[in-house]
């Protein structure tokens, strides 16, 4: 018969940041133990609030099930000596999966006899397990920071101030941190009490009757319900953002929504700023109009019930009104600040130890964006707001606003810069060159903004990179990645004919006027992989098939642009169906080519002269063909119909092996022939390694 089990781990407030990982966790491990233990049971269900994790089993077995397996052991000429006795090898097999020797089998397998044992053994009572069992699942999980209390070795992400474990009605017995299972849970903190749980399947409901919603869905659904809800009502639209509400959600155990409203005089602050201030500090979702201009309101999410409303919106408010007085100030005064002086404060504000101040990094900014606009072509004017973007694109750093709230940096650059009269091109790249902020966010729209981000990211990474400071496995504390990924996307948002070599030389000569720590090359062959890892990353996410993902890196990343118009082509033209099947006969001719071709010695000269049958020079004329349209092709990003150009050859490459011996006796007319096949090879392989194609 099968009896439900239920574990709640009762706790001081948990970070909200911190409960979604654990009880993922909590569950994860719950199920791996169950599937290890032989234990057949139903759904796993996984509860938690601020003050719990849980886990709900349903269906588990009173008794694991009975096991009964042949275990194979050494060969029968191991396993007996000359006289046909067992020797040690077979004890000692029979020994170790607890049978008697004269119980010992033989069997055949693969024309081999080898020794068997036939080992059982019968399952235990579930209840047996469980102390154990989920001790150890409690004692093993991890969070991204642990607490000691009292005199207890315990570290735990807060103090465990309860313990639920029932299974069916018993209470499974176990200790931990001076804390004993027993069947009381405790109701919300200021709304309920304590409740006994008869059984596990009275686990929500009881929690209900103190005021707990412990199921996370439907505590996120009255959320949002509420919130919808009251954006009908009031004609508003709430800006809900996902991770805001996330941590909402577990900061929680009785959601009740509500709304307060602000002075509407505060307007005057850019909106960014009053936004910042309330989700940030005061986990308050805004309220906007249907313009998208903020209103003088907010909503937030009581941890209670709907009793006094007022009396605790008038609260919010009162508190959000010294927040927003504070970002008031703050905006004042640092108006009263000129640009220079704030870069001047740059000077004494130290970027790295290695890598100098914040001034030392925007001169070194300034310097790359300078050659990268040139690379570029770009015109003069843009030139010149990329010169006025580098010198000031960190200066808003060191104003208040930004000191108290970081995430407004560039935002608040942005702003200051236009009051105090910069061009608006340049204000607007002071924004953008910090973009993409995050993996959802998009790169700078303009090619300032583009230009400046490229020069400030490659800076950092070139930097930490002379240095030494390379991300290995997970670590990365300097959002190296982040910022390489922020590089490729720009660069194919805007299209730039500029090089990953390019751009790499460009950074490190400026870093060479420093001194670097490390060699050169060494920091080179480094940028190079790294920056082919981050392509290797877009275009799987551009859902391009692994395999042609490797064939086409073989060849390269230098152009990102090119490298992802590539990978398109070659994985339109082995898609499923004909288009496949047409395409098959031209990857069979480029893989013969180059397999032949790398027996060729490194000159490239084909003497038509040599040429001994008529296949030899239609293969050459075909190639000459192709190429031209090829390198035309890849110099106009139109690499669809350079692929197409190569496909071209599939004919004349196949014609020329039917009739020509490429490895010839006379060995000039075998070295013009490997010269040939060489020369298209360089063609081929320059779009991919096609024999890294599956199928």
């Amino acid at each position: 018969m099968a009896k439900d089990l239920l574990l709640e781990i009762g706790l001081e407030e948990v970070p909200a940041r911190f409960v979604r990982g654990a009880i993922d966790q909590l569950k994860e491990k719950t199920e791996k133990w169950l599937e290890g233990s032989r234990l057949e049971y139903g759904a796993v269900r996984a509860f938690a609030t601020p003050r719990r994790l849980a886990v709900l089993v349903e269906g588990l077995a009173e008794k694991q099930a009975d096991v009964s397996e042949e275990v194979k052991g050494p060969a029968r000429k191991i396993a007996l000596d000359d006289s046909g006795a067992w020797t040690k090898a077979a004890l000692g097999f029979a020994r170790s999966q607890g049978v008697e020797p004269e119980k010992l089998f033989f069997k055949e397998l693969g024309g081999v006899e080898y020794v068997f044992a036939n080992k059982s053994s019968a399952g235990l009572e579930t209840a047996g397990l469980l102390p154990e069992a989920l001790t150890q699942l409690i004692t093993s999980l991890t969070f991204p920071k642990n607490m000691r209390w009292g005199a207890h070795e315990l570290r735990f992400v807060r103090p465990i101030r309860w313990l639920v474990a029932l299974y069916g009605t018993e209470v499974v017995p176990f200790e931990i941190a001076g804390v004993r299972s027993g069947n009381v849970t405790r109701g919300h903190r200021f709304l309920g009490a304590d409740a006994v749980i008869e059984e596990p399947k009275q686990y929500l409901e009881k929690l209900r009757e103190q005021h707990v919603i412990a199921d996370i869905d439907e505590r996120q659904r009255l959320i949002e319900d509420g919130i919808r809800k009251l954006a009908e009502a009031k004609g508003w639209r709430i800006a809900v953002k996902e991770d805001l509400l996330e941590e909402v959600l577990f900061l929680v155990e009785k959601p009740q929504v509500l709304y307060g409203s602000f002075d509407p005089s505060f307007l005057n602050i850019p909106q960014e700023v009053l936004i910042t201030s309330m989700r940030e500090h005061q986990r308050y979702f805004p309220v906007l109009g249907a313009d998208g201009k903020l209103k003088p309101h907010f909503v937030t999410v009581r941890n209670g019930d709907d009793v006094s409303l007022e009396t605790v919106a008038k609260g919010n408010e009162k508190v959000l009104r010294a927040r927003l007085s504070d970002a008031k100030f703050f905006y004042e005064e640092d108006q009263k600040v000129q640009i220079p002086e704030f870069l001047a404060k740059l000077e004494n504000i130290v970027y790295h130890e290695e890598l100098g101040t914040v001034a030392d990094k925007v001169r070194r900014v300034r310097a790359i964006s300078d050659r990268l606009a040139q690379q570029l072509r770009a015109d003069e004017q843009v030139r010149a707001d990329v010169s006025r973007t580098a010198d000031i694109c960190k200066f808003d750093l060191v104003t208040q606003m930004v000191y108290e709230f970081p995430e407004l940096q560039g935002i608040m650059g942005e702003d200051y810069a236009l009051k105090a009269g910069e061009r608006a091109e340049v204000a607007r790249a002071i924004n953008e060159h910090y973009s993409p902020r995050n993996a959802g966010d998009t790169p700078p729209a303009s090619p300032v903004g583009a230009i400046v981000g490229i020069a400030d990211k490659i800076d950092t990474i070139v930097g930490c990179f002379s240095i030494g400071i390379v991300p290995t496995g997970s670590q990365d504390p300097y959002a190296l990645r982040r910022q390489a990924a922020g590089i490729v996307s720009t660069l194919l948002a805007h299209g730039l004919e500029l090089t990953l070599p390019e751009l790499f030389r460009i950074a490190l000569d400026v870093h060479e006027a420093r001194g670097l720590k490390r060699d050169a090359m060494d920091i080179l062959k480094d940028l190079n992989e790294f920056f082919a890892l981050r392509v290797k990353n877009v275009l799987a996410e551009q859902h391009i098939r692994y395999d042609v993902v490797d064939a086409v890196l073989e060849a390269g990343c230098d152009d990102v642009r090119r490298t992802v118009l590539r990978a398109q082509a070659l994985q339109a033209a082995v898609g499923d169906g004909d288009r496949k099947e047409a395409f098959r006969p031209a990857v069979e001719a480029f893989n013969r080519v180059c397999n032949l071709a790398a027996k060729a010695d490194e000159s490239r000269q084909v003497d038509a002269r040599l040429f001994a049958e008529p296949a030899e020079g239609k293969l050459y004329e075909a190639w000459q063909k192709a190429h031209g349209q090829y390198e035309k092709a890849v110099l106009g990003g139109e690499l669809a119909a350079a692929l197409e150009a190569l496909a071209l050859l599939a004919e004349p490459v196949g014609d020329f092996f039917e009739s020509v011996m490429v490895m010839a006796q006379d060995e000039a007319v075998r070295r013009n022939r490997l010269s040939l096949l060489a020369t298209i090879a360089d063609d081929i392989r320059s779009f991919a390694d096609f024999s890294k194609l599956a199928g």
